[in-house]
């Protein structure tokens, strides 16, 4: 995915949903910290967002611009409907959005996690590919190490030593 498409999936699930903030947490809330994120970074055809102030419009994103729909077969990318439970997130993870508006979203804030936060719900769901995806952003030098422990052990303690073990491995 590029920004311009994150761009227009903010547009489009906003004016489904009625929102002018939505909230963008899976691995292509990236880019709206980095624009110009590596190619290893950006594989996915979607994005998984939900509406800040109506999460339960997730579920009218999904079928309105989600996989398989039209707007996918049109454009070759998707919104995934979520709500803010599916992201294992620190405390203060409000704080630190990552706001995007531009003319293309017309209106529509795209709010995407910050790169530390989008880190350690990558690190808490654990899959291949997400352990891959955080390997690139401690390789990169988008997120530190350092930076990461203090939000990690704010976590439950169970939650906080699963992720610590997985860093681990991968660091």
């Amino acid at each position: 995915m590029k920004r311009l498409e994150l761009e227009h999936l903010i547009r489009a699930a906003g004016a489904i949903a009625g929102s002018d903030q939505i909230v963008v947490l899976g691995s292509q809330a990236i880019l709206g910290s980095w624009i110009s994120a590596p190619a290893q970074l950006l594989v996915s055809q979607e994005a998984d967002v939900f509406p800040l102030d109506n999460p339960e419009k997730a579920d009218l994103i999904d079928g309105s611009i989600g996989e398989m729909s039209p707007f996918h077969e049109q454009f070759g990318y998707y919104a995934h409907g979520v709500g803010p439970e599916t992201a294992t997130l620190p405390p203060g993870w409000h704080d630190r959005l990552v706001r995007v508006r531009t003319e293309n979203t017309r209106g529509v804030t795209g709010l995407c996690l910050h790169p530390l936060d989008l880190a350690i719900s990558k690190l808490a769901a654990g899959r291949p590919k997400d352990m891959d995806f955080v390997k690139v952003l401690i390789e990169q030098k988008i997120v530190a190490l350092p930076q990461l422990h203090p939000l990690i052990s704010s976590l439950d303690p169970q939650v906080s030593q699963l992720i610590s073990d997985r860093m681990k491995a991968i660091a």
